[in-house]
């Protein structure tokens, strides 16, 4: 197994920082199946490498892309970090999404390419579902080509997309839930992300048997609507290394668990501080 795999996308909201921290509440379970309702960047499940994992999202073409993963993609054509370059590729994108070739190897390798060259990394659609991401300003880019490597991980997962209310759940599965934070910007997929869909999730993971953790931005009203259903709530510093604004400043998010054994007699998610927050993710 390459304990050295990364994830291969950029992707506002990753969770790299939050590993070591899931990993603990993830330990006693290990055995079992780890759900993510929204996988976006695989940043947890490769931190994790569960044996047995279903992965959704309702990004179309953020599945695609690990399908061809999973089939070893090696890409075959070459990229260039060049704003005619990228407004030419980001509209073959967009014709294949609207001919029926959204599921082939080239839009597989054009999801890729706009997003390791757009700007800021975002991911995001118009109404008519045709990615708009402007060109970035990266000076430059290191674009990898094979992905050969992460054949034998991912080829043991289940990858589906849609809704996360049509996963079907068992009653020992593990879940990490990362939906769109409740902030402005939710437009990651057509459709977008609403207050409404921040309250069925909330809902969806109360009911369910087994071990949950949730996060999300720590809002008065995700705080007040996880901690009513009963969650734990643990508040931390997250880093934030996409931004829209240019604003690199720690953010508040909050962790919710529901059903979650304790390991030792104080577990890290009830300490009071989290003053070696900073030192532990620069390690």
């Amino acid at each position: 197994m390459d304990n050295k795999l990364v994830p291969p996308l950029k992707w506002a909201g990753g969770k790299r920082w939050l590993v070591p921290y899931l990993r603990e509440l993830w330990e006693p379970y290990n055995e079992r199946r780890l759900v993510e309702p929204f996988c976006g960047g695989l940043a947890v499940a490769l931190g994790l490498r569960p044996r047995d994992a279903l992965l959704n999202d309702i990004n179309p073409h953020l599945l695609n892309f690990y399908r061809w993963l999973q089939r070893g993609l090696v890409i075959s054509q070459e990229f260039v970090n060049d704003k005619d370059f990228y407004y030419r590729a980001r509209s073959r994108f967009n014709e294949l999404i609207k001919t029926g070739g959204a599921g082939s190897r080239e839009a597989a390798e054009l999801f890729y390419y706009l997003n390791r060259t757009g700007y800021n990394g975002l991911c995001r659609f118009n109404k008519n579902g045709e990615f708009n991401v402007p060109f970035g300003r990266y000076r430059r880019i290191n674009y990898v080509y094979d992905f050969r490597a992460y054949r034998s991980v991912l080829g043991k997962w289940e990858f589906q997309t849609g809704d996360f209310a049509g996963i079907g759940l068992g009653h020992e599965d593990f879940v990490y839930a990362d939906p769109p934070y409740d902030v402005e910007f939710t437009q990651y997929a057509k459709g977008g992300f609403t207050w409404e869909d921040q309250v069925r999730l909330a809902n969806w993971l109360a009911k369910h048997p087994g071990p949950v953790a949730a996060s999300n931005q720590a809002t008065e009203r995700i705080i007040r609507l996880y901690a009513e259903l009963g969650f734990e709530l643990i508040i931390l510093k997250a880093p934030r290394r996409i931004s829209c604004t240019g604003d690199r400043s720690p953010a508040q998010e909050i962790l919710a668990l529901k059903n979650v054994a304790e390991k030792g007699a104080e577990p890290w998610w009830r300490k009071s501080t989290t003053e070696n927050w900073e030192s532990e993710q620069q390690a």
